[in-house]
């Protein structure tokens, strides 16, 4: 409601396991793959629209014969341009050559794109670069093909600073100081050393070159070169790659940050951001997808061979929670049953807010993410109510009537859809003066939903800045003349950034943070602001695992009700008739609902690995110092 928060990126990789030919006649196209991909990509556009990659390998191809193809797009569009871009080159090269609409040989000899194993990318960019040189999959090109390397990922790490060491140590000189650079070129000198040693190795069984070639693609061991390339990454990560020869891979971080789901069959093996991204372009059970452990890595040999292997000791498992409120897709029947929750799990507190006075209250939610949790707080009002009609009814005894009955049956939680975003109105002026009055006017609402001194309930998934919900939709509500505006968040109160994938880079972005500083101000205890600045200051030269997390300080004083008040305050417009109430979910509740997914470093600063203490900490050094700049 108050902010879109962007996440990074969503992952697809197919392999189809059975020649070209097969799915020709099975399925009536060559392009069966191609097309499954489009399916899975724009099924988890979601997870990213600032840019989309698509990359292929044909297997078994000619000395000559081009067998990698990649196409990428920063367009406003970029899954369609992408798409549209593939099919012309299909359909043109078949213009051209007529009589080859079933030549499955001859079309994947001639097509680019066409090909067994497949890599699909969406991003969003946290940092500003939406240019095509930052749009995944990335490719470093060799002679050799077994040293080809195409890499993408939905991944953040938190220590590129020293992997770009390890690279420079190693004798490289890489073009940037970039995550994704420096994890694609740490792969690539283990690929290259490993190829290299098979090599030496071959030769001296005494085959010669070109038989070599074969027998380096069948021996390669690609478990061994993740282990040694991702030794010492410190981030969130899900990895996918690609070797020219046809090797295959999808790794996850060893806390779990990023999800990886993964299905296979006689003709395929998939992998992908979301569960129901496969279950349903693949029309399979949610039973028969299965999520990638973390530290693991799912490997498709070039022969069609699938295995599972750990890469990096799982640590404790820290699975983002921000996945389960409002990334992935809400049609994920766990994620279903757990946003219900949480819209349960926070009405006691709702409850108390409206001094239990469910029949002037009415319930409705924004944006339409929230409404799986809307769902699931309507339905534990309508529990309550029921209760309540129980004990009403029993009371009546032998005084009951049909009049006194159909009364108290009558009596229900009041639901509408109180405001309507307007997705055609484009807040295309920079002035703030004149800026502010058209963000005002990003939503209609509904007159007459509600009536006047009633108490309005509106659920979000999270309140991170609170920007829109202060220049927008609460002047937007008080036009209808409620008593009490509640903001319900289904999340916690958001009060550390995130370094592993989502855009919440800094702290003094946060309202959580801005309504601790102004309870020191009130408090009188601004020195502990400088206090932990010194703490934070102290530990830049200490290496991670030693950093402690002081920014933790920061909030100790108050309780989270005490920085909920104050929230309200800040977010409260001037001028404004209602009263304003901010209600967040517990991280308590959290947990209850989303049982395997209990990463919350953004809830309680406490980061599933080293580098995020180091991160929290600079992102304080920076607030107090005033740079505007993220952490990381």
């Amino acid at each position: 409601m108050s902010d879109a928060i962007k996440h990074e990126c969503g992952i697809s990789l197919i392999r189809l396991l059975k020649p070209l030919e097969y799915y020709q006649e099975k399925y009536g196209t060559a392009f069966y793959g191609v097309n499954k991909m489009y399916l899975m990509m724009e099924k988890q556009h979601n997870r990213g629209q600032d840019g989309a990659g698509f990359a292929s390998i044909k297997l078994d191809m000619k000395p000559g014969e081009r067998y990698m193809s990649r196409v990428r797009s920063a367009q406003q569009q970029p899954i369609q341009d992408i798409f549209a871009q593939i099919n012309q080159r299909i359909n043109t090269t078949l213009a051209e050559n007529p009589g080859h609409d079933e030549d499955v040989a001859w079309q994947k000899k001639n097509i680019p794109y066409i090909g067994e194993l497949l890599m699909g990318h969406v991003r969003y960019g946290t940092f500003g670069k939406n240019s095509i040189e930052s749009v995944h999959p990335f490719l470093r090109q060799n002679n050799w093909m077994h040293r080809n390397l195409i890499v993408a990922g939905n991944f953040n790490m938190t220590n590129v600073d020293e992997l770009f060491g390890n690279l420079v140590e190693l004798g490289q000189h890489p073009k940037e100081m970039a995550d994704t650079v420096t994890v694609m070129e740490k792969i690539g000198h283990f690929l290259d050393d490993a190829v290299a040693k098979l090599y030496k190795q071959i030769k001296k069984e005494g085959f010669n070159k070109r038989e070599a070639s074969p027998l380096i693609a069948e021996r390669l061991n690609v478990a061994k070169i993740l282990k040694k390339a991702s030794k010492n990454w410190d981030g969130g990560y899900t990895m996918g790659g690609l070797l020219g020869h046809g090797d295959a891979f999808v790794m996850r971080d060893p806390a779990g940050i990023r999800p990886a789901y993964y299905y296979k069959d006689d003709e395929v093996v998939v992998v992908a951001s979301e569960r129901p991204v496969i279950q349903t372009v693949f029309n399979v059970k949610f039973e028969e997808v299965k999520e990638l452990d973390p530290g693991h890595a799912v490997i498709v040999k070039k022969n069609g061979s699938v295995s599972l292997k750990e890469i990096l000791e799982p640590t404790e498992r820290k699975a983002c929670s921000f996945e389960r409120i409002y990334f992935s897709r809400g049609s994920d029947k766990e994620i279903y049953q757990e946003r219900k929750k949480l819209g349960k799990l926070v009405f006691p507190q709702i409850l108390e807010s409206i001094n239990h006075d469910l029949k002037n209250t009415v319930f409705s939610y924004i944006p339409n993410t929230a409404e799986t949790s809307f769902f699931g707080m309507v339905k534990e009002a309508q529990n309550y109510l029921n209760l309540k009609k129980e004990e009403q009814i029993l009371a009546l005894g032998s005084d009951i009537s049909r009049e006194n009955l159909h009364k108290i049956l009558s009596v229900r939680p009041r639901i509408e859809k109180v405001a309507i975003k307007d997705a055609k109105l484009r807040t295309f002026i920079t002035q703030d003066s004149s800026r502010d009055d058209l963000v005002a006017h990003v939503y209609d609402i509904s007159y007459g939903s509600v009536k006047e001194n009633d108490n309005l309930v509106i659920i979000d998934d999270s309140i991170v800045r609170g920007t829109t919900l202060k220049r927008s939709i609460l002047k937007i509500l008080d036009r209808l003349s409620p008593k009490k505006i509640i903001v319900v968040s289904s999340a916690p109160q958001i009060r550390y950034p995130d370094c592993y994938g989502i855009d919440m880079a800094k702290l003094e972005d946060f309202v959580a943070f801005k309504a601790a500083q102004a309870l020191h101000e009130e408090h009188g205890t601004t020195h502990k602001i400088e206090e932990i600045y010194k703490k934070c200051l102290a530990q830049t030269t200490s290496k991670d695992k030693d950093v402690v997390n002081y920014v933790k300080e920061f909030y100790a004083p108050f309780t989270p009700d005490q920085i909920s008040k104050k929230i309200a305050e800040i977010l409260s417009p001037e001028g404004i008739n209602a009263e304003v109430d901010i209600i967040y979910q517990t991280v308590e509740s959290l947990h209850e609902a989303c049982p395997k997914n209990l990463g919350d470093w953004y809830f309680t600063g406490d980061y599933p690995t080293p580098g995020g203490n180091r991160v929290v900490n600079r992102a304080f050094i920076n607030f107090f110092e005033g740079k505007n700049e993220r952490a990381y």
